[in-house]
């Protein structure tokens, strides 16, 4: 059987390897990237099965910019064949910049599968990574 390529974009080295581990753990394979530019680029190297996305990177809102590339309607988009890839947001956004995720409100706007806090608990991690997946 194979494993399920999970890429994770982030710019913190401590939350990607805090992530890595129970994914790894878990039998996935785990690629990563530490910024959407990079992140980009990997998704046409590697077709990863789930993309685990940071808001905020380079610029507070990178991960956004990233998700929208990804999901572009443009027929002529570079990553059109990786576009139903699911995406699972990570964000410690409330905390720093006061907003909040609505998944009902905001999943009408933004072009993700999911969203997770940080601080990321594993298990939590693992659960909604098996629900996307």
């Amino acid at each position: 059987m194979t494993r399920k390529k999970i890429l994770i974009i982030d710019d913190d080295p401590d939350i990607v390897e805090a992530m890595r581990m129970p994914l790894e753990a878990n039998s996935y394979a785990v690629t990563t990237a530490k910024n959407g530019k990079e992140g980009l680029q990997k998704v046409k190297e590697e077709a990863p099965d789930l993309i685990i996305l940071d808001v905020m990177m380079d610029t507070d809102t990178e991960g956004f910019h990233v998700a929208y590339t990804l999901r572009s309607e443009d027929a002529d988009s570079e990553y059109k064949k990786y576009k139903n890839i699911p995406i699972l947001m990570i964000t410690a956004i409330s905390g720093k910049k006061g907003m909040k995720f609505l998944m009902e409100k905001d999943m009408e706007y933004l072009p993700v599968d999911d969203f997770i806090e940080k601080p990321v608990k594993p298990k939590d991690l693992i659960e909604k990574v098996a629900k996307l997946l």
